[in-house]
């Protein structure tokens, strides 16, 4: 049998030995075949069998090795092995096919070897006792070294001459080649540290206030990175520009999945005062109110009593006052709200006071990062806050317009008068029985709905 075969395989060479340029380009399909059927076992059957032991193992160390893509490149580096070791079969192009399957193949190996550096860090990182002694910035300094060391080898490997004088060639040209390509390796390092440190990507939002750039990165490029506005517009920023400068990326704001909203409420600073009962009779109709209000008079009559506080005067003891009343509701009405996250950070707080009144900020974070959803969330929460103010015998502080000194003249008695009947008209005379767009006064009670306003 064997020897029918070896009789049918001189039969063949010979005949083909005839026509030379027909037994090269056969002899060079067959490499070709061979090298397939070296990468078809490699990756459909050596690599399946390894990630399937590595996904049964218990250790996490190993899997963070196969995300990578290490194994993949071996069944890259395999055929071209069959390339370098057969290449003698065809003569005319033999020397070629080892330069290139070599070339190839370091490039691969050197790639494989930063992956290597990359997962060591990972696993490095997942030890406890090494959480706070990064090592990080010493493997990328390997990581570059592997990669120059590798690169320069390579190229020696690709021209036939020796790398280390390529080195001290290149070297007489180092002056030249930094005055003519220096925007070039400005650039090439930036996108080194915006791919190292994960500054940027593509669909980031990010804002470059020297540039005017507000919007979501379109396309990062050697030279520049490519930003496409909210209004539409392109704006266009050099790479280096960019690292070397500052800006603001958006990302940790999307992937925390809430967005902050940050903004006061100013009151006029001639309307707080301490409760009296009418008041608290009347906000004691307000349901997310009432646990708080009662809650907060029991603490109050108990510390009273117990310090024989005399009561006869306002400035004695403790008190509930109308503003310390407000941001209890506040905290009770936003904490009954489904669409502010609970889990960020959660803020009702006054700010130093000024000639534009009293600030009561309101810092919480909405659970929802769209625009749209957020600007409307936003838009119905100082919508109903706005128009509740006057229930806590609050107002608004706001400057004289034409329009009020229309009503009163120049005359500033007459406008201070005017004030002051504002004041007893914005008084309410009967509290709503509900508020559609909230539910503020549903009977449902959620978490918080004492607050932790003041008294």
């Amino acid at each position: 049998m064997i020897e029918w075969i070896e009789g049918i395989y001189n039969s063949v060479d010979q005949w083909l030995g005839q026509y030379p340029w027909l037994d090269e380009n056969v002899k060079f399909l067959g490499v070709l075949l061979l090298a397939y059927a070296v990468y078809f076992i490699t990756k459909k059957v050596v690599i399946k069998i390894l990630t399937r032991v590595v996904k049964k193992t218990k250790t996490e160390y190993d899997d963070i090795i196969l995300k990578n893509p290490i194994l993949k490149r071996f069944s890259i580096i395999a055929p071209l092995i069959v390339f370098h070791q057969f290449a003698y079969l065809v003569p005319s192009v033999a020397e070629l096919i080892r330069t290139v399957a070599l070339a190839i193949a370091m490039v691969l190996v050197i790639v494989t070897i930063v992956n290597l550096i990359s997962a060591f860090n990972e696993v490095y990182e997942k030890q406890e006792r090494f959480k706070k002694k990064p090592i990080k910035g010493y493997l990328q300094v390997l990581s570059i070294l592997v990669s120059i060391i590798g690169g320069i080898v390579t190229l020696g490997v690709v021209t036939g001459k020796d790398p280390w004088a390529m080195l001290g060639g290149l070297g007489a040209m180092t002056a030249i080649l930094m005055l003519v390509f220096k925007d070039t390796i400005l650039s090439f390092v930036a996108s080194i540290q915006i791919t190292t440190y994960d500054l940027l990507a593509k669909g980031d939002w990010i804002t470059v206030p020297q540039y005017g750039a507000d919007g979501d990165v379109i396309d990062i490029a050697l030279h520049t990175v490519t930003i496409q506005n909210f209004d539409k517009t392109i704006t266009i920023v050099p790479t280096a520009k960019l690292v070397d400068g500052s800006f603001k990326n958006w990302r940790g704001m999307q992937q925390a999945g809430g967005r902050r909203i940050m903004r006061s409420i100013h009151l006029d600073l001639n309307t707080i005062k301490f409760c009296d009962e009418d008041l608290l009779e009347r906000l004691s109709k307000i349901q997310l109110l009432r646990p708080y209000i009662e809650a907060k008079k029991s603490e109050i009559a108990k510390h009273n009593k117990e310090n024989e506080v005399d009561l006869s005067t306002l400035a004695n003891g403790r008190r509930m006052t109308n503003i310390g009343t407000f941001r209890a509701y506040i905290s009770a009405y936003l904490r009954n709200r489904s669409d502010i996250g609970m889990h960020f950070t959660f803020l009702i707080r006054q700010l130093e006071a000024s000639s534009e009144g009293l600030p009561l900020q309101i810092y919480v974070f909405t659970t929802t990062t769209v625009w749209t959803e957020y600007e409307a969330i936003q838009a119905d929460l100082f919508d109903h806050l706005l128009a509740v103010v006057p229930h806590f015998d609050l107002r608004l502080f706001q400057s004289p317009s034409g329009y009020d000194f229309s009503r009163v003249g120049a005359d500033p008695a007459a406008l201070e008068a005017a004030f002051d009947q504002n004041a007893e008209d914005s008084a309410p005379s009967k509290l709503p029985s509900g508020d559609a767009s909230a539910g503020i006064y549903s009977s449902r009670t959620k978490r918080g709905e004492s607050g932790d306003g003041g008294e």
